[in-house]
């Protein structure tokens, strides 16, 4: 899809030192030519973008996409439990930092052909992103961290109001529970990369991430509209109000309806959608609106060098 010239100025430009440049050009060899999407790494490699007061410390481009394949890892578990009822392949899993298994996936029993094909196409796009962030990262990929898929929803359908004390929420239980989880996730991927998109001054990378955020907009707006199409409203707006309070309540956050009508599309006053920073993500998949290194999803937290979520509201 993409020439030589291309890949080597993607490459250049993403590296931000000689020890990230080798890990790239490493890389980029045994990729080949499929390296669409490697602007991911320089549109979030600016600092602020992790950090609510924009700290001027240097974050180097193995440190943001192991941040990356962190979130990719929890994302594409679930889905890949949800229609093959089994995780990632172990190839795929390890690396540096403390390799962790995933507790509470299992395969859904879908009821709707349609809905069970989605959930497969999704799948193979997450794992694709595995996949693309492993060979950018070479030998310096993160492996697998520690992820909660059972208590973790448990504790987010609470603080949502989905189930009261001393009842369970299992996200695998059939395909109304599993799209609720979704909608849990995408939306946090399309604010996410709309958060990076402002910080890209380079055509190239602009591109790539735009291509992403694209690909995270389609899986986002198929979840919300079958569950409007189903009657989940109500419970996705729950769901979108604890997010908001896990982020300070900025009201950044919509559900799939808005005063009775359908609201597939979250975005501005004018039609913009919505923006992330990081440490917000991390608050979300923290499950908790303080300042953390580990919770929720994730119990052990991530691995690599950005693990810390900020204090909700600053």
């Amino acid at each position: 899809m993409f020439g030589k010239r291309y890949v080597n100025e993607l490459i250049r430009r993403s590296a931000e030192n000689a020890a990230d440049r080798s890990v790239f050009m490493q890389s980029a060899a045994a990729a080949g030519l499929g390296l669409i999407g490697a602007g991911l790494a320089r549109s979030m490699a600016t600092p602020s973008i992790f950090s609510r007061h924009g700290d001027e410390a240097k974050i180097s481009d193995s440190a943001i996409l192991n941040f990356a394949l962190n979130l990719e890892y929890l994302e594409a578990s679930f889905y890949s439990y949800a229609v093959n009822g089994h995780g990632l392949p172990d190839e795929m899993t390890t690396g540096t930092g403390q390799h962790g298994e995933v507790n509470g996936g299992k395969q859904v029993m879908f009821g709707s052909n349609s809905i069970k094909q989605f959930a497969k196409e999704i799948a193979r796009d997450e794992h694709d992103h595995v996949a693309f962030f492993r060979t950018a990262l070479g030998s310096s990929a993160a492996s697998q961290p520690a992820i909660d898929m059972q208590q973790s929803f448990n504790d987010a359908a609470m603080a949502a109001g989905l189930i009261k004390s001393g009842e369970t929420f299992d996200v695998f239980a059939n395909e109304d529970n599993f799209l609720r989880g979704a909608f849990l996730f995408e939306d946090v991927g399309v604010t996410a990369f709309k958060g990076a998109a402002p910080l890209i001054d380079n055509k190239t990378y602009l591109d790539a991430a735009v291509g992403i955020l694209a690909v995270e907009a389609y899986h986002a707006a198929t979840v919300r509209t079958v569950l409007f199409e189903r009657g989940g409203a109500d419970d996705a707006n729950a769901i979108s109000k604890a997010r908001d309070g896990l982020n300070g309540n900025k009201h950044i956050d919509q559900g799939i309806t808005v005063n009775g009508e359908a609201n597939i599309v979250p975005d501005d006053e004018h039609g913009v959608a919505f923006g992330r920073a990081p440490g917000d993500i991390l608050n979300i998949v923290y499950l908790t609106p303080g300042q953390a290194s580990s919770g929720g999803f994730y119990p052990n937290g991530l691995n690599g060098d950005l693990t810390t979520s900020g204090a909700a509201g600053m």
